[in-house]
């Protein structure tokens, strides 16, 4: 298992090193994001191939991480190309001066690599584990991941058709998925994350995978995720009583 995260650390380390080219190129740090779930297709695929065989059950959950990388890598690709640079990202780039170069490299690119080696933890266990019977488990955590996976895509869906109209300009959204949290988008992929450990715990040890999601779990909620994106809208009288009546994360009924 040492070799395989060495291995696994030294491939991840080269793309995230090319996503970091061409972020350099486009002069737009941005791209991290399009390069995020891509990251987990090829941590998945790695530990597929080094166990030497391919379970139901490796096969399952490498199909699961293919079909939520690719859409959320070609998501963000198609909304990125619409704008400029993400305000947060730009922020980075105009505060850290003449350190940007080095400091982009270090905390955006090597820092995100690290962190889906983290979150890819439960995968890999799953694709190099012994082929065993699948479990209530499994189809308890297929059922997690699709609830995650419905959230996800539709509050993406959702909030694009919703800013796309005109009529909406510089509106918040509260309509739809978004009525009942102000992130379903964020809960889905933390969801799938936590479907994805309850498959590994089928496999033995499974259960030390847990730092998986529990690393996307603190992200979104405490670190990159929800406090970032919100900080742009604290003080707007539309947004504070927004989140008076609306659940963060969990979706929850609109509060009177």
């Amino acid at each position: 298992m040492t070799t395989l995260f060495a291995l696994e650390t030294a491939v991840i380390g080269v793309y995230m090193t090319i996503w970091f080219l061409i972020a350099l190129r486009l002069r737009r740090n941005d791209v991290a994001d399009i390069a995020w779930g891509g990251g987990f297709i090829i941590a998945a695929f790695i530990a597929l191939f080094a166990a030497g065989t391919v379970t139901l059950r490796s096969a399952i959950v490498t199909l699961l991480v293919l079909i939520w990388g690719v859409r959320l890598a070609i998501h963000i690709g198609l909304r990125s190309s619409r704008k400029g640079e993400d305000p947060r990202y730009r922020a980075w780039r105009e505060s850290w001066g003449r350190f940007f170069i080095v400091r982009s490299f270090f905390q955006i690119f090597m820092l995100q690599g690290l962190l889906l080696l983290v979150i890819s933890f439960p995968v890999i266990q799953i694709n190099v584990a012994p082929t065993s019977p699948l479990t209530l488990l499994d189809g308890l955590g297929i059922a997690v991941w699709l609830t995650g996976f419905f959230f996800e895509v539709t509050g993406d869906w959702q909030l694009k058709q919703f800013v796309q109209n005109p009529a909406n300009r510089g509106k918040l959204i509260n309509t739809g998925l978004w009525r009942y949290s102000r992130h379903p988008n964020y809960f889905g992929e933390v969801t799938q994350w936590w479907g994805i450990y309850l498959i590994a715990l089928s496999t033995p040890r499974g259960w030390i995978t847990i730092l998986g999601p529990i690393t996307i779990t603190v992200l979104i909620l405490f670190v990159s995720g929800i406090p970032m994106l919100e900080k742009k809208y604290h003080g707007r009288p539309e947004f504070e009583a927004y989140k008076r009546r609306t659940s963060a994360f969990f979706p929850l009924p609109p509060k009177q």
